[in-house]
């Protein structure tokens, strides 16, 4: 039986399609934080089949979460404080990604400058598009990278 123990403070991701939360780690930045998080891959799910959960014990400040809008919006944030769930944050599509798409490009400024963010802003909503800050080129498909 896998027993991991409960959280003070941070937050819980559930119900992140199978197999994606590593990806989710690295664009979370999870790496660079000195937190506790662990993660369960393909667990159990009655809704989903499988499915993975990340537990991170952080402050929730220290995190940016609108990024998970942009990956899946399907994906429920749980806020933690003194070991109770305080709040469910429901996901929406942010108005700006900054440094998870990379523009394609080869003439944009982002491929020439290395240190420059790549910066996406919602162009339009119902179709889901992203364009470039800088040239404009567009990103449809905003969850090709996390499919399966």
């Amino acid at each position: 039986m896998l027993n991991i123990s409960g959280i003070n403070e941070g937050f819980v991701l559930d119900h992140i399609k199978a197999g994606m939360s590593l990806q989710i780690y690295h664009d979370l930045k999870l790496d660079t934080l000195d937190c506790c998080v662990a993660i369960i891959k393909n667990a159990k799910s009655n809704k989903m089949g499988k499915k993975d959960i990340i537990k991170v014990e952080c402050p929730i400040d220290a995190l940016d979460l609108n990024i998970l809008g942009f990956i899946d919006h399907n994906i429920t944030v749980n806020i933690i404080k003194g070991d109770k769930i305080v709040e469910k944050r429901v996901l929406s599509l942010p108005k700006e990604v900054k440094n998870v798409i990379r523009c394609r490009n080869p003439r944009c400024i982002t491929s020439i400058e290395q240190g420059l963010d790549h910066i996406f802003v919602l162009a339009d909503p119902e179709k889901e598009v992203y364009r470039c800050k800088y040239c404009e080129t567009r990103f449809k498909d905003k969850r090709r990278r996390y499919r399966a």
